[in-house]
C-alpha cells in the first residue's frame, strides 16, 4: 500500500528567537500568550504568536486546535489549517509528527508493502532543519531521497547485514542502520525504500525495512529494531521531524521599515540563515520574556542569584548588573573574577595617588573643553558676522514678505555645504570662471546640487547677490534653473542650485557641434525653450524680470538636453507700472544691447537683442566675438546682419544646419535674428512673439536638403565664454584695446571699449 504525506504551509509571520540548539521560546514566569487566552494544550506550551483559536494567534495559520477527543483524553495540539500534530514549539523550531516509508516482504520475497513519502513545504516559510538525519533501518535495504525547492540535492543510504550478530548496539554505521545528513534550506523531500534481494536471506529476523527523516537526538539504534513489529509506531510517537521557521520573506533591514515588524522592546532582530529571507526576534542580553508581546522583553534581575563575591554588593541595572566591594574590601567584587579582598595594605597612599591623578586628568579635560568651546563660540560669532555682512538680514526681510519664497528657499549652514562638497575637494569642481568656482555637491538626502562659490567678496556686490536670490525665489518655470537656497555664513556667500548635468549651450555649440544629438531640430527646440523661459520672465512672473545677461554660457542643458536659463546676478525686477529702468550698464561684450549701452535705459528688449545673438550662434556656430582683421566680422551680430543684407545667409550657416533644415525654416529664423538685432529696441519683437514664431517653426514639415557645398570661414579664437554655473574656463582678457566695466557677483566680467561701442 502507498501512503502520500503532503504538508502544505502558507506564509507564517512567527517571531522566533534564533538559537544554536532547540530551546524553549518562553522562560518560566514570563508572559506566554495574549491576555485571556489559553497557553497550554495538554503538556505542550503554546506561546504567542501561536494561540489556541484565531483570536489568540497572530494569524489563522498560527491558530492551534487543541483536540481533546483522543482515546486517552489527553489533549493534543494541531495546526488548525492542516491538522498537523505538533510535538513541541521552540525558539526557532517546530517539531511535528513523523511519517515513514516502509518496505515489507513475505518468506518467498513477495513485496507486501512499499510506501513512498513526499513532504512538501514549498508554499510555506518552513524548511527542513539540517539538524535532521535521513535514516534507513533494515538488513537488505536501500533508500534514496531527493530534495528540491531551495537547496537541490539527492543522496542514498544502504543498511545491510547477514545476521543479528553483525549489528552493534547503539551504532548506526551501515550495519542494520544507516544515517546521512541533509543540507539547510530544503522545502521538498521525496523518498522511498527498496530492497536489494527482497529480504529473502534475512526474512527470518528482518521482514521489513524503514526509511524516515528525524531528529537524531531522539533516536538510538537497537539490535532488536530490525525485527520489531512495532518499530514504525515507536518512531512516529518518539522521533519528530524538525522544521526551521522564520518570519515572512524580508530580512531585518527591510522588516524594521514596515508597519508589521514583530519585535517589541529590548529585543534584537536576527536574519534567518535558511536562504529564503525572513528574520527572528531575540531578547537582548540581560533581558528575558516574549519579544512578540508588548511591551517586549523585561530586565533580568541578576542580583537574585547573587553573582558577586560574598563581600560584594550587587546592584542591578537595565540589561546588566554591577558588583562592588563592601567598605574595607577592594577588588572587582565578581564571584568568578578577582572578588573582594580585605584592604589592609597602604591603601591611603594609593588613594592619594589616584586622587591626584584623577584631579590632574580632570584639569586637562576641563581645559580641553574650555578651549574647544571657545573656538566653537568664536566660529559661531564669525559666522554671525559673515551672515550680516553678506546681507542675511536683508534677505530674511525680503523673504518674510513673500511666504511662498520662504517655503521654497533654504538657508544652508556652512557645515552642510562643506560636507556636501567633501570640504570643497578638487574632484568636485564643475567649472571655474572669473567669478570663482562651481562645485558639485551631494546633500544629506543624496540630492545632487551645484554650489556657486565666489573667489572674493565685494560689499558693493551684496545687493546683486540678494537680488539674484529674491528673483529666483519668484521664478517657477521648467526652463529656468531652480535655486534651492544659499549660505551666508562664509566669507563669501554661496548659492545652491539644482544640478544640471550636461554643461552649457556655449560648450556644445563650439566644442560638441558634431555630436549626433546636436541636430537642427534640437537646436530649434533649445532656442524655443530658452525663448519661452525669457518670455515667462518678461510677462508671466509676479513682477517682470529682465535677465540683463542672456548668453549661451548662461543657458544650461540637463540630462535630456532641455534648456535651463541660469545666472540672475545681474537681473532686475521691473515695477509693473514702468517699461524701463535706469541702471549701471552690465552685460557681456558680444551680447550687449547697443541701445542699452548708450542710454543706460534697461528694457525687456535688451534681453531680446542678446537672445538674437544666441540664435545666430546656434545657426552659424560662430562665437559672438572673433579675432579677425575685419572690424565688420569681429561682432557676430554685425556679421549676421550684413550677410542678410548681402543675401549671403546660406553661406554663413553651419553645414549641418544646411543639411537638416529646410530653406524656409532657415530663412524665417534668419529674419527673426535680424529683427532681434535691430538697433532700436522698439523695432525688435517681444520675447513672447519670438517664442511663438519659433514654436510654429518646429511644427513645419522637414525638407532636408544636402549636396550643396557651403564654404565655411576659418574663425580665430578670441576668448572663452564662461557660465556662472558651469563654466568652460576662465575668460582671458581681450588681446587688443583697453577695456573697463563692472562685473556682478559670480558673473563673467562686462568688458567694453573705453571709446564706446562701434
Amino acid at each position: 500500500m502507498s501512503a502520500f504525506f503532503h504538508l502544505f504551509f502558507f506564509s507564517l509571520v512567527i517571531p522566533l528567537t534564533l538559537a544554536t540548539t532547540s530551546t524553549k521560546l518562553i522562560s518560566q514566569g514570563t508572559t506566554i500568550s495574549k491576555p485571556n487566552c489559553q497557553n497550554k494544550c495538554g503538556n505542550i506550551t503554546i506561546p504567542y504568536p501561536f494561540g489556541i483559536g484565531t483570536d489568540c494567534s497572530i494569524d489563522p495559520w498560527f491558530s492551534i486546535n487543541c483536540n481533546t477527543t483522543s482515546l486517552n483524553n489527553s489533549p493534543k495540539p494541531f495546526i488548525s489549517q492542516n491538522n498537523l500534530e505538533i510535538f513541541d514549539i521552540t525558539d526557532d523550531k517546530l517539531l511535528i509528527r513523523n511519517t515513514i516509508s516502509a518496505g515489507c516482504y513475505d518468506a518467498l520475497g513477495n513485496r507486501i508493502r512499499r510506501d513512498r513519502v513526499i513532504i512538501n513545504l514549498a508554499t510555506s516559510p518552513f524548511t527542513f532543519s539540517d539538524s535532521n538525519k535521513f535514516n534507513v533501518v533494515g538488513c537488505d535495504d536501500l533508500a534514496i531521497t531527493i530534495g528540491s525547492e531551495g537547496s537541490n540535492f539527492s543522496t542514498g543510504c544502504f543498511a545491510l547485514c547477514s545476521s543479528t550478530d553483525d549489528l552493534i548496539e547503539g551504532e548506526c554505521s551501515g550495519l542494520g542502520c544507516c544515517q546521512t545528513d541533509i543540507p539547510k534550506g530544503i522545502k521538498k523531500l521525496n523518498f522511498s525504500i527498496s530492497s536489494l534481494d527482497a529480504h529473502i536471506n534475512v526474512f527470518s529476523f528482518n521482514p521489513c525495512g524503514y526509511a524516515f527523516l528525524g531528529d537524531p537526538n531522539r533516536l538510538r539504534f537497537s539490535v532488536s529494531d530490525v525485527n520489531d513489529s512495532s518499530y514504525e509506531e515507536k518512531i512516529i510517537q518518539n522521533v519528530p521531524v524538525v522544521l526551521d521557521w522564520e518570519i515572512g520573506i524580508r530580512n531585518c533591514s527591510e522588516a524594521t521599515k514596515s508597519n508589521d515588524f514583530a519585535c517589541f522592546g529590548n529585543s534584537v532582530c536576527v536574519d534567518s540563515e535558511t536562504g529564503f529571507g525572513g528574520y527572528r526576534c531575540n531578547c537582548s542580553k540581560g533581558y528575558e520574556g516574549n519579544p512578540y508581546l508588548s511591551p517586549g522583553c523585561t530586565d533580568i534581575n541578576e542580583c537574585v542569584n547573587n553573582p558577586c563575591d560574598e563581600h560584594g554588593i550587587c546592584t542591578n541595572s537595565p540589561g546588566s548588573f554591577h558588583c562592588s566591594c563592601k567598605k574595607g574590601y577592594r577588588g572587582d567584587g565578581i564571584k568568578d573574577g578577582r572578588g573582594c579582598t580585605a584592604d589592609n595594605s597602604g591603601f591611603p597612599v594609593i588613594k592619594f595617588s589616584l586622587g591626584v591623578s584623577f584631579g590632574f586628568l580632570a584639569i586637562i579635560i576641563a581645559v580641553t573643553v574650555i578651549y574647544f568651546s571657545t573656538q566653537k563660540w568664536k566660529l559661531m560669532k564669525l559666522r554671525e558676522k559673515f551672515f550680516q555682512l553678506n546681507g542675511g538680514l536683508l534677505l530674511k526681510q525680503q523673504l518674510s514678505s513673500n511666504e511662498s519664497s520662504m517655503k521654497s528657499t533654504k538657508i544652508f549652514t556652512a557645515e552642510e555645504l562643506e560636507k556636501a562638497t567633501n570640504n570643497y575637494a578638487d574632484d568636485r569642481i564643475l567649472g571655474r570662471g572669473g567669478y570663482g568656482v562651481v562645485y558639485k555637491g551631494i546633500l544629506y538626502d543624496k540630492k545632487l546640487v551645484a554650489i556657486k562659490k565666489s573667489r572674493v567678496m565685494d560689499q558693493t556686490q551684496i545687493e546683486q547677490f540678494i537680488n539674484e536670490v529674491i528673483i529666483l525665489t519668484q521664478v517657477n518655470h521648467r526652463n529656468v534653473v531652480n535655486l534651492l537656497g544659499c549660505c551666508l555664513e562664509t566669507e563669501v556667500p554661496m548659492l545652491v542650485y539644482e544640478y544640471i548635468s550636461n554643461g552649457t549651450l556655449y560648450h556644445h555649440i563650439h566644442n560638441n557641434g558634431g555630436m549626433p544629438w546636436f541636430s537642427w531640430d534640437n537646436r530649434l527646440r533649445i532656442a524655443t525653450e530658452a525663448a519661452g523661459a525669457l518670455a515667462y520672465l518678461h510677462s508671466a512672473a509676479g513682477m517682470p524680470i529682465i535677465h540683463r545677461d542672456v548668453k549661451s554660457p548662461n543657458i544650461l542643458l540637463d540630462e535630456y538636453y532641455t534648456a535651463k536659463i541660469a545666472d540672475f546676478g545681474a537681473s532686475r525686477l521691473v515695477p509693473i507700472d514702468q517699461t524701463q529702468v535706469s541702471t549701471l550698464v552690465q552685460g557681456t561684450l558680444g551680447y550687449l544691447d547697443p541701445e542699452y549701452f548708450q542710454t543706460s535705459q534697461l528694457t525687456e528688449k535688451s534681453d531680446v537683442y542678446s537672445f538674437g545673438v544666441v540664435l545666430a550662434e546656434l545657426m552659424t556656430c560662430r562665437k559672438p566675438l572673433t579675432n579677425t582683421k575685419s572690424d565688420e566680422d569681429k561682432s557676430l551680430a554685425t556679421f549676421f546682419v550684413v550677410a542678410l543684407k548681402e543675401n549671403r545667409l546660406f553661406q554663413i550657416m553651419d553645414p549641418r544646419v544646411l543639411r537638416e533644415g529646410s530653406l524656409e525654416q532657415i530663412r524665417i529664423v534668419g529674419e527673426l535674428v535680424k529683427r532681434c538685432l535691430k538697433l532700436q529696441g522698439e523695432e525688435r519683437p517681444t520675447m513672447k512673439e519670438a517664442a511663438m514664431e519659433l514654436e510654429s517653426l518646429r511644427k513645419l514639415s522637414k525638407h532636408p536638403w544636402a549636396g550643396q557645398e557651403v564654404e565655411e570661414e576659418e574663425i580665430g579664437l578670441m576668448s572663452e565664454q564662461t557660465s556662472d554655473l558651469y563654466s568652460v574656463g576662465v575668460s582671458p582678457d581681450l588681446s587688443t584695446g583697453e577695456y573697463t566695466g563692472e562685473r556682478s557677483l559670480g558673473s563673467t566680467p562686462l568688458i567694453y571699449p573705453v571709446h564706446g561701442p562701434r
